[in-house]
């Protein structure tokens, strides 16, 4: 009888063994699944509103970059403020869904790991790590946008061409450190205004935000973040655009050189467009994104959705 005890216990414990086992490795499946979904999701979002943002406002920037590119009192041209519109949504397409796709993962395991007190830490990292991820892919596409608008070339496929021929591959990177000091604070900061605003109005109108909502939260952060980066992106603007005339060695060399011939004020030249630009450009991005979040979470039917209740069940 004793005997029969230890067996049924044994089998019962080797029972509870297998079903652990099991209750993990669906666990885990289930955590891959979520992952890949968010993921997913995530890049397509991101790559709507890059898209949307950058058809609408692409001659703005023209401006904002043509003002920062002329040097003393140049004229600026305001002919051809589409110029490589299309070139550059062949870069602004991939660059925003991979920005979109690691920030919204990073997010998410940041805030799992940090006090809830800490979630801007959370958010400043996630923007800081998206901007560095998808800056392989923003600044040769931000370096041949850039000289399409000054008129250097008239297609990006020509300069793309011109630019390896004369300067090499790293042409395609000028201005890469610059842009880094530049994209990296902007990301941060303005993600981290945009998500603690979110978290603000939610907590005091005890809802979930609606589209204007989210487009004006998103127009208010951007346009902050937009005036404190002008400087930083005039920088960027100077080395990315000057070629194989390399008329700045490096970032020090451009600030030094920008003080002594035009004065500190030239580094606030076509703040009006930036912030124009982006603050609009912050509404439209934010709306969208989340509008098409929504849209992406409530695409699955029925039938998945009970798949995945009893793939947790």
């Amino acid at each position: 009888m004793s005997r029969n005890a230890n067996t049924e216990s044994l089998g019962n414990a080797l029972s509870s063994s297998e079903y652990t086992n099991v209750a993990a490795v669906s666990s885990k499946q289930n955590n891959s699944f979520d992952f890949l979904g968010m993921l997913y999701d995530s890049a397509v979002a991101g790559a709507a509103a890059g898209t949307v943002v950058e058809a609408v406002l692409y001659p703005v920037d023209t401006i904002k970059t043509r003002l920062q590119a002329v040097r003393g009192g140049g004229e600026i041209v305001l002919k051809g403020l589409y110029s490589g519109l299309a070139g550059n949504l062949a870069g602004v397409i991939p660059a925003s869904a991979l920005f979109i796709g690691v920030y919204e993962p990073t997010k998410q395991k940041l805030l799992d790991i940090f006090p809830q007190n800490l979630s801007a830490v959370a958010h400043l990292a996630a923007g800081a790590i998206g901007g560095a991820a998808s800056s392989i892919v923003r600044v040769p596409t931000e370096v041949i946008k850039q000289r399409i608008q000054t008129g250097q070339f008239a297609s990006a496929p020509e300069a793309v061409r011109v630019i390896v021929a004369k300067e090499g591959f790293r042409g395609l990177f000028a201005g890469y450190g610059s842009f880094l000091l530049r994209d990296l604070p902007f990301d941060a900061i303005q993600f981290c205004i945009y998500e603690q605003l979110r978290i603000g109005y939610k907590l005091a109108a005890r809802r979930d935000l609606n589209g204007p909502e989210n487009a004006i939260i998103g127009a208010f952060a951007g346009a902050i973040t937009g005036a404190v980066t002008t400087p930083l992106d005039m920088v960027k603007t100077r080395l990315m655009i000057q070629g194989s005339a390399k008329q700045y060695d490096g970032i020090f060399h451009c600030v030094d050189t920008i003080i002594r011939e035009e004065g500190s004020s030239a580094f606030f030249r076509g703040i009006g467009p930036r912030v124009l630009w982006i603050g609009i450009g912050g509404s439209i991005f934010f709306g969208v994104l989340e509008k098409t979040k929504q849209l992406l979470a409530h695409k699955r039917s029925p039938g998945e959705k009970e798949r995945d209740s009893l793939k947790l069940a």
